[in-house]
């Protein structure tokens, strides 16, 4: 965690050259249906996600349909994705609470989003980051705990909050939120787990693991490319 605020700004600025669209995998055209996707991403692609949630969304097309709904039958349509009995469950009684006691609307605070069947501080930060545009939000998803890791913006900590603090420490408020989507799409494409693509990285030049494997990491991207 040496890195200077100049430092941060560069890979910040970068990332948005590699990704101008900073935005979540995830489709979506409800606030709640946000929600929901997130919850069915756990242990679970944003691709394969994407494939469920029309069919989903279709039969159930308001938050009262899924308040109203048969736990059994939105296990159907959501199975594919795993932990389909919790995932059913979360989804049905989440839009009931969501009706009974936020008047249809997801909370925009974190307090209130964690009183929700599911959410955890992952999906509350996406949810305040990319519904009510909070600033400071950090999503510590896989990817991004990873990166920052071996950028060196972070400790190397794998606990989600630790990485949390550590994050929202060193990136300018106003661009936390999309850096993180940056660092999920930084991870499918480039810095890969188990074979990241160092000689094509852009980010190299304030990257600790790079600075520290140097040639090492370009040879095993080689290999794995080959």
């Amino acid at each position: 965690m040496n890195k200077t605020s100049e430092d941060v700004r560069a890979i910040v600025e970068e990332l948005k050259v590699l990704y101008p669209d900073g935005i979540c995998s995830l489709d979506y055209d409800k606030d709640y249906e946000l929600l929901f996707s997130v919850r069915l991403a756990a242990q679970c692609t944003d691709e394969r996600v994407n494939k469920v949630t029309p069919a989903l969304y279709a039969r159930f097309p308001t938050l009262e349909a899924l308040a109203n709904a048969e736990i059994s039958e939105v296990e159907e349509y959501i199975h594919s994705t795993g932990f389909f009995r919790a995932k059913a469950k979360d989804i049905v009684l989440a839009s009931q609470m969501l009706i009974r006691d936020y008047g249809g609307r997801v909370p925009d605070t974190m307090e209130d989003l964690l009183k929700l069947p599911g959410v955890g501080r992952k999906t509350a930060n996406l949810i305040l980051g990319d519904v009510y545009h909070t600033p400071g939000v950090v999503v510590a998803d896989t990817h991004c705990i990873r990166i920052t890791g071996l950028l060196g913006l972070t400790d190397g900590s794998k606990d989600p909050a630790k990485v949390e603090k550590q994050l929202r420490a060193v990136l300018p408020p106003e661009e936390s939120n999309d850096f993180c989507h940056r660092m999920v799409l930084h991870g499918r494409a480039v810095c890969i787990a188990r074979r990241p693509q160092c000689a094509g990285c852009t980010l190299r030049p304030w990257c600790d693991h790079f600075a520290k494997n140097g040639r090492s990491s370009l040879m095993k991207g080689e290999r794995a490319a080959g």
